[in-house]
Formats: C-alpha cells, sequence, structure tokens
C-alpha cells in the first residue's frame, strides 16, 4: 500500500492536513494543481470523475476526505449533493477497489440522516453510506464551526458566528460541548494522528475527542 491519500486538500481542513504531516509524504488528488505543495508530496491532478480510478490505482494505506462546499458555494443544493454526498462516496469506492483499510473523514457535528436540516441530513447519509462500503476503520471526524483562514469568502452569518464563538463556547457546557468552535488546525493534527491507529469499526470524533487527539 501507498502513502496516505487525501482528496480535498485546498479546504481549510485539507491545507491544514497537509501541513501536519510535516516531512511524511501524502497523495493529493485534486482538479487542479496545489499552489505551493512540498516536493515530497505526490499529486494526482484530474477531473473527478476519474479520481475512483486513481485512487483505486494508487492503493492507498489510508484515504483522508476533507472534502466539502457549502450551498451558496455549490449555486444549489443539488449541486452541494453532488460534492458532499456523490463525489465523496465515488472516491471512497474507489479506495476500497484499491484495498485501502482506513478511512477518515471530515463530516459535522450533528451530522444525522434523520436531521430536518438539509445540511446536516446530507452529512449523515453520507455518513451511513460509508460504513455500508465496509472500511476495516471508518473515523467519522465532527467538528462545530471551523476556525482558521478561509480561501472562500466568508458568509455574513459565518463571520458573526466566528466573532461570537468565545463567547458561544464559554454557554456549551456537557453534551453541548461538542459544538464548541475549533481550529480546523487542531482537527487537522488530530487526523495524521488517526492515520494508522489499531482497532476496528466506526469511530466518532467529536470537540472533546478531537482536542484529544491533536494533543
Amino acid at each position: 500500500m501507498s502513502d496516505p491519500l487525501i482528496v480535498g486538500a485546498t479546504g481549510l481542513v485539507g491545507s491544514a492536513v497537509i501541513d501536519a504531516f510535516g516531512s511524511r509524504g501524502v497523495t493529493v488528488v485534486a482538479r487542479r494543481p496545489v499552489e505551493g505543495l512540498a516536493p515530497h508530496h505526490a499529486e494526482r491532478v484530474a477531473p473527478p470523475d476519474n479520481w475512483p480510478d486513481i485512487i483505486a490505482a494508487e492503493r492507498p494505506a489510508v484515504l483522508i476526505c476533507c472534502l466539502g462546499t457549502t450551498i451558496r458555494q455549490a449555486g444549489s443544493q443539488a449541486a452541494f449533493r453532488a460534492v458532499d454526498h456523490d463525489l465523496i462516496l465515488a472516491a471512497a469506492r474507489g479506495a476500497r477497489q484499491g484495498g485501502t483499510a482506513q478511512m477518515i473523514i471530515v463530516s459535522s457535528v450533528g451530522a444525522s440522516a434523520k436531521a430536518g436540516n438539509f445540511y446536516l441530513r446530507t452529512k449523515g447519509e453520507t455518513e451511513d453510506a460509508l460504513r455500508a462500503l465496509g472500511f476495516a476503520r471508518l473515523d467519522l471526524i465532527r467538528p462545530g464551526l471551523l476556525l482558521g483562514d478561509r480561501s472562500a469568502p466568508l458568509r455574513l452569518g459565518e463571520g458573526l458566528a466566528m466573532i461570537a464563538a468565545p463567547l458561544a463556547d464559554a454557554l456549551l457546557h456537557g453534551s453541548f460541548r461538542r459544538y464548541r468552535a475549533i481550529h480546523g488546525a487542531t482537527v487537522a493534527a488530530a487526523i495524521v494522528a488517526l492515520v494508522g491507529q489499531d482497532g476496528s469499526g466506526v469511530h466518532i470524533h467529536e470537540n472533546d475527542a478531537i482536542r484529544a487527539l491533536a494533543d
């Protein structure tokens, strides 16, 4: 099996994952070249329709998925689902075809196929479909509001939420702690810590568990 492979490397968490790997090699599959990618990382640039075959051929030991968009960025609910459900599953199927045993995916706190919210319902449906693929180990990362520098412009609501995050976090205790904001770099450190971990089955990581892994 080859180095870990990442899809979604240009976003907030994905780019932080690349940084968190440091001198360790990782393969990036993307639709366009990743700016500033260090030479010890491998890069496969191709249209998303080709990703499953590329991933299967790479035979990565671990598939890391940081793919994600917003309905505003995508332009419609259908376009959003095409990325956050369909493309993720296509990449995962390619990994399974190549014999990949572990997948780590950034999902969302509150993800549930039964959620009334379209965003959270899509995330939950994606998680359920990934479970059905039969990875030996599936790590579901469920952060709350992600903090950090983003390449895409913030929506007004996102900007206000980031400003209010310290106060909001102070009010979130007990079971509500999982909704606290968290830095993308912290999530990335947790992802790298999970690469190659022992143990089988499905593992869900929310705020406190993500921070513990990052430490």
